[in-house]
């Protein structure tokens, strides 16, 4: 429990999309904007999350009212347009589940997938998926044993880390308000809920710290003390390269397990 590494965010946040927004509620008429829309008109669009493949390039929906078409906009982390299309469905029955499939101009990451979904009756809404996160490039932080206290010879290794985060900050700001999402781990010397807290102290630490020199996004944090090693290993074993900090900059909330929440600063 000597050191802490700050290491690329990757496992918390598995292929689940972060959010799904409306950004069109509860319905526009196609030909009339600022037309009212009757209640028994409105379009509902409903994002299957379990059937949204990235890699695989499809996701499923689902509309309220019967289905004319389906607008899909798939937009990368520079901001270009990967791909736009419309996908007809010929007035499927509300509910039923609609396979939109998607071909990438390139291999860059997707960013954000506009959704609209027109009825046959013209009117229509929308939601954006944004399953963006960026890695920041960082060094490790060795904090003294049992403690959470960032030491001064440390303090530079933060510099630099912040000054990257604010730079991938700088770069997406079109995609909705974005996080520092800190998490704290431990190697296993020491019983597991002693590690547990520290992993969340030193998390926290950490986020204050970049907080306190003036990081404007939101800070988040949680512990998963001995849980999620990097390297397995048995009790009581020193492991310098599972004390560490698994963080992220993303624009909704990675999935935590056992009902866990983050804790914001």
């Amino acid at each position: 429990m000597r050191g802490l590494a700050l290491v690329l965010f990757a496992a918390l946040s598995g292929a689940s999309i972060s959010s799904v927004v409306s950004f069109a509620t509860p319905a526009f008429a196609a030909d009339a904007p600022n037309k009212p829309v009757p209640a028994d008109k409105r379009v509902k669009v409903t994002v299957d999350r379990a059937k949204v493949d990235l890699p695989g390039h499809k996701l499923e929906v689902s509309l309220s009212r019967p289905a004319d078409k389906i607008h899909l906009k798939v937009q990368g982390e520079s901001g270009s347009v990967l791909d736009e299309r419309d996908i007809p469905f010929n007035g499927a029955a509300p509910g039923t589940p609609l396979t939109c499939t998607w071909t990438p101009s390139s291999d860059e990451a997707v960013a954000r997938i506009e959704i609209i979904g027109y009825s046959t009756e013209g009117y229509w809404s929308g939601v954006a998926l944004t399953p963006w996160k960026a890695e920041v490039p960082h060094e490790e932080v060795n904090f003294a044993t049992d403690s959470d206290v960032i030491r001064p010879t440390e303090v530079p290794k933060l510099e630099a880390s912040l000054a990257a985060i604010r730079a991938v900050v700088s770069k997406h700001t079109d995609f909705g308000p974005i996080t520092l999402y800190v998490v704290g781990h431990t190697d296993t010397v020491g019983t597991a809920e002693h590690n547990f807290a520290l992993s969340q102290r030193r998390a926290r630490s950490i986020g204050t710290w970049f907080r306190q020199h003036g990081l404007q996004v939101p800070i988040a944090y949680e512990g998963f003390g001995e849980a999620a090693p990097r390297v397995r290993t048995g009790d009581e074993v020193d492991e310098p390269q599972n004390r560490r900090v698994d963080y992220v900059i993303a624009v909704e909330p990675p999935g935590l397990p056992n009902g866990r929440a983050w804790h914001g600063l």
